[in-house]
């Protein structure tokens, strides 16, 4: 039948299966905020439970809130949404409320970016933190069967004393919680240099969590090279300027040290001017470990299906490279290997029975 269609209607029902195929396909994201995650509907219930935010309570209105002029702006508006945050009960049901649409997107795994201090500086009790997003964990994963990990960042533009603090909370007992695997590091990168935090990087490896710094997102690679050599970086947040150093690219591809790629982020804070510039391909082509993730996805308008089907374009995959793609995170994650296993089975015997799945 498809012989006889036009290439126009030919490639909309290509991008059609494609994007059926991406919505059933059993996914594990790697790079996603937890407050960036609030959608509309639930950043509209925050900023009318605190009248005093500047934060819009119209959802149409949100839209025009969330275009960015460039990375400075993207975060100043970012901070405004971690002010809604105010109490245990707002961060459980903003943890719980993400979950749900990571299962609705047939997320199986996913580690969540969190920045508990930005949440116990404004009146939170950390215990009280703790047990509201450990709560929201265990709930996800009984009623929606979305495995939920944890990743404690610093906040660089707060910094030394916000170092201080997220690497006390994430490493002591009694307080560090069970769903934690990593510490990271974001928020701007222009005058935050990375050797700064070198201490507390290696008190939580020494602690057991995994290092996992943005990097290279609005800065050279220069600054990607000083998260591996001086945070010991096992994977890198964004790293989009990598593809400016063929020396880098070859590191990364050697050591198989993964990159969390966020298209359409990238565009959204002007890290890349459009997405047909973005250096994905560069990246596959120098034979780097790319993986997909939407980081911020509300804010940006849209989510891992739309970043899965971005990168498909971008790199001319059909359905088997997409799973390839979905395999790449689930091994890139800091899941057991027993979770691995199954979940990369599931997206096998998903791709096997397509499309009669």
């Amino acid at each position: 039948m498809t012989d006889h269609l036009t290439p126009p209607a030919a490639q909309a029902q290509a991008d059609t299966q494609t994007q059926t195929f991406i919505a059933g396909l059993p996914k594990a994201e790697l790079h996603v905020h937890h407050v960036g995650s609030a959608s509309p509907r639930i950043v509209s219930a925050l900023a009318a439970r605190h009248p005093d935010s500047k934060v819009p309570t119209d959802i149409e209105a949100l839209a025009d809130y969330f275009t960015f002029t460039d990375f400075a702006h993207f975060v100043q508006v970012y901070l405004s949404v971690v002010d809604l945050i105010r109490t245990p009960d707002d961060v459980q049901l903003l943890t719980f409320e993400v979950a749900r649409e990571l299962a609705r997107q047939n997320v199986r795994y996913a580690e969540l970016t969190i920045t508990p201090f930005s949440s116990t500086r404004r009146g939170i009790e950390e215990r009280a933190f703790m047990a509201a997003i450990e709560d929201a964990r265990k709930s996800a994963e009984a009623e929606l069967g979305v495995v939920l990990r944890w990743c404690f960042d610093i906040p660089g533009e707060a910094g030394l004393e916000a170092a201080e603090e997220t690497v006390r909370l994430a490493t002591t007992d009694g307080i560090r919680p069970e769903g934690l695997v990593s510490f990271g590091l974001g928020g701007p990168e222009i005058g935050v240099p990375r050797p700064q935090f070198k201490p507390y990087f290696d008190r939580a490896i020494a602690a057991g969590l995994r290092s996992v710094p943005h990097a290279g997102e609005t800065t050279g690679p220069e600054t990607v090279w000083d998260a591996l050599t001086h945070l010991r970086a096992e994977r890198i947040g964004h790293g989009t300027s990598s593809a400016q150093d063929p020396k880098l690219l070859a590191h990364l591809a050697e050591h198989r040290i993964p990159l969390e790629v966020c298209p359409t982020s990238n565009i959204a804070t002007r890290a890349v001017r459009t997405l047909d510039e973005h250096p994905i391909k560069q990246f596959v082509d120098a034979g780097v470990t790319v993986t997909i993730n939407s980081d911020d996805p509300p804010m940006f308008g849209t989510d891992l299906n739309n970043e899965y089907a971005v990168a498909a374009r971008l790199l001319g995959l059909d359905e088997r490279g997409i799973a390839g793609l979905a395999k790449n995170a689930v091994e890139a994650s800091f899941l057991d290997a027993a979770g691995k296993e199954r979940v990369k089975a599931e997206i096998d015997a998903y791709t096997e029975t397509w499309p009669a799945s």
